[in-house]
């Protein structure tokens, strides 16, 4: 059976459940409450178990805070022996729009401290990553309130469906591969 670790970056605790920068547990949240799996603490983070069609995915909310996120994932990687090309960090970007969906196979952290810690944790940037849009709507100097601000009337209208495509391209991912899910999700 194919094992995949989805992790979805965010930041524990009340304050922070519907910033822009936990995107990451909301789509997993989504994913979880679509499939009426929850998550249970373990090591370094929520974990749950979903299986898809021959596939386990273990789905990881890290409990290290978000710059710390590389901690969990490679503890997970190791501890379920899960090659690196089958995880998938779900995580927040200012430079694309909101609700736009942008997959790759690796990249830069662009300044975002927890694919900063991926990447130190696991040596390299080769690693898929899904991007979800919160956009730049924020004036300079205003980075860090808006990143951990919550969402405004307009996009919390729109993001229950923004969810349900981003729980749709994680399945994707694992039933389709990485080329076929950027190929129908991303831009989108």
């Amino acid at each position: 059976m194919k094992k995949y670790l989805i992790a979805g970056l965010g930041n524990i605790g009340a304050e922070y459940v519907n910033t822009r920068h936990n995107i990451g547990f909301k789509v997993l949240d989504r994913l979880a409450q679509q499939e009426g799996l929850s998550f249970e603490t373990a090591k370094l983070g929520a974990i749950t178990e979903y299986k898809l069609k021959g596939r386990t995915l273990i789905l990881l909310k890290p409990n290290t805070y978000m710059n710390l996120s590389g901690k969990a994932i490679k503890y997970w990687l190791d501890k379920e022996n899960i090659p690196v090309e089958n995880l998938l960090v779900v995580t927040d970007d200012l430079n694309i729009p909101f609700g736009t969906i942008r997959i790759k196979p690796r990249g830069t952290d662009g300044g975002h401290n927890g694919l900063k810690s991926i990447q130190q944790l696991l040596g390299n940037s080769d690693y898929p990553r899904f991007r979800f849009g919160i956009s730049d709507e924020f004036k300079k100097g205003q980075q860090i309130s808006y990143v951990l601000g919550e969402w405004g009337d307009e996009e919390k209208t729109k993001l229950p469906e923004r969810l349900d495509k981003a729980v749709e391209a994680i399945k994707s991912f694992t039933l389709s591969g990485l080329a076929d899910t950027m190929s129908n999700f991303n831009g989108k």
